[in-house]
């Protein structure tokens, strides 16, 4: 059952807990970064949520209603599990004290396996920012003698998706094969209509060409037709080598 809610959640139940994890500072950026590997993994049978940190407003063409609905259909295309936004300042997103609280009480309790971040590098600030919060909201998570919700939780795996402002194509430590659900993916990101379709003129591409053009890039890398690249500050263990590609 896909859910939308705006503002921090005091739910602690089986229910309630994920297996993957998504922390994005916009509505979209998990779509776009992440879009493939979350339909991918519903396929599979894992339960995938994720933490909007801001509503991503004010933007040219946008709202706080108009991004909550296209948030909703987005999520309800994805089959999402759980979806949350913290409601933290768009524009000024900062790794304060209450926003890694807030952050960690939802790792403590939905208590993923993997959380997903922005990479560490771009020109995004907020993207900046939601990378450094989300690595010091994963510390705080495990902590005890605290007035945070839920019981202490350490996401053992912690890895940085590519929804980038640079001109630029980093090096991935792994890439996802995400050629069967590409096009899927298209359709999510088009239920962003305000943010990527509307009103957007070539500069030389649009944004979903940008996408593509990515996609293709990294999936050209693992001789595939499309890839998401994520990129890990840590050790990558395989239990066997079976499903190299």
């Amino acid at each position: 059952m896909s859910t939308w809610k705006s503002g921090p959640s005091s739910q602690n139940s089986v229910d309630s807990q994920v297996d993957y994890l998504v922390v994005a500072s916009h509505p979209d950026d998990a779509e776009i970064g992440l879009g493939g590997t979350i339909l991918l993994l519903k396929e599979k049978g894992y339960r995938v949520g994720v933490v909007d940190l801001t509503n991503g407003e004010p933007t040219p063409l946008g709202s706080p209603e108009i991004r909550a609905r296209e948030t909703a259909e987005a999520t309800a295309r994805l089959g999402l599990d759980q979806r949350i936004n913290l409601g933290l300042p768009n524009r000024s997103l900062e790794n304060s004290l209450e926003a890694r609280a807030r952050l960690a009480g939802i790792f403590r309790l939905w208590r993923p396996r993997v959380v997903f971040t922005h990479h560490w590098e771009d020109a995004h600030p907020d993207h900046v920012a939601a990378s450094a919060l989300t690595d010091a909201a994963r510390f705080w998570s495990k902590l005890g003698k605290t007035d945070m919700p839920g019981e202490p939780w350490y996401p053992p795996r912690l890895l940085y998706y590519f929804s980038l402002h640079l001109r630029t194509l980093p090096r991935a430590d792994l890439v996802v094969d995400i050629s069967a659900h590409f096009e899927r993916k298209l359709e999510v990101l088009r239920c962003y209509h305000s943010q990527l379709v509307q009103g957007r003129a070539p500069t030389p591409t649009l944004p979903l060409e940008d996408v593509e053009t990515r996609a293709r890039a990294y999936g050209w890398t693992i001789q595939r037709k499309y890839g998401e690249p994520l990129a890990c500050r840590e050790g990558l263990g395989l239990a066997s080598l079976d499903h190299l590609i």
